[in-house]
């Protein structure tokens, strides 16, 4: 097991300052970088322990607190563990926070991010891998298609509304993605019904990306997230396989 190095850091942005968590292997040789994007619950224990995991694979990881307009990490506090009972309350809070990400700000956001890991003296040189999870899945898509030289692939897991009829619509930066792209579904997932997973892997074909799109049976949407009722632990290794599998191929 790789030995890694996690630690608080302050992202410059047009807007302000976004904390985020950027871990690496300890022996702080440049490495890859990989941008996770938090789900909706946002940056806190459980995803510094997938960012380790990450990094002790070899690679070096940000997390940035994409809520950071309304203050540091943890934005909205949480109970340790989030049960159904405990999401209507959470979901009250956030869900402005989610509304009030417009595209706009994501890739203006997202330039700020790419930038802080090109600076890093951690970071090998070269285009960067993004993993998103939950409303994180939209986030990476926005990237991938607004800074498409410097991303080389996209996993993304349990989105939802990836292509709806919304002019914004994530499904519709496949046009302009040139990473390669791979998406986990979760098949219990009211947020991404049939017709949009349909919709969303034919505009990735009809725009050449290479790419991937698996549904994993009987889990929930939020299935790779241990501190909520969501989560699966058997898709969640499959996440880990796809993922390290994707990144292997990338680098």
């Amino acid at each position: 097991m790789t030995a890694v190095q996690g630690t608080a850091v302050d992202i410059p942005t047009e807007d302000g300052i976004a904390d985020a968590y950027l871990v690496h292997p300890a022996d702080e040789r440049p490495r890859p970088a990989v941008l996770l994007y938090q789900d909706a619950f946002g940056l806190r224990p459980h995803l510094r322990s997938m960012a380790d995991r990450l990094a002790e694979a070899g690679y070096t990881v940000l997390v940035p607190n994409v809520f950071y307009r309304h203050g540091r990490a943890p934005v909205v506090e949480l109970p340790e563990f989030i049960d159904p009972e405990a999401r209507p309350d959470i979901f009250q809070k956030v869900g402005p926070l989610i509304m009030g990400l417009t595209p706009d700000l994501i890739v203006r956001d997202a330039g700020a991010y790419l930038r802080r890991l090109a600076e890093s003296p951690v970071v090998a040189d070269g285009p960067v891998a993004i993993t998103g999870y939950c409303m994180g899945a939209r986030l990476a898509l926005y990237t991938a298609g607004a800074y498409p030289d410097r991303v080389a692939a996209v996993g993304g897991f349990h989105g939802g509304r990836l292509a709806t009829d919304d002019p914004n619509s994530p499904h519709l930066a496949a046009e302009h993605i040139t990473a390669e792209v791979y998406f986990g579904h979760a098949d219990q997932d009211s947020s991404l019904p049939e017709d949009q997973i349909k919709r969303f892997d034919d505009a990735l074909t009809a725009a050449g990306v290479r790419h991937r799109c698996e549904v994993y049976p009987g889990a929930q949407h939020g299935y790779t997230q241990a501190d909520t009722s969501s989560y699966n632990a058997e898709a969640y290794e499959r996440h880990w396989v796809a993922l390290l599998d994707l990144l292997d191929r990338t680098f």
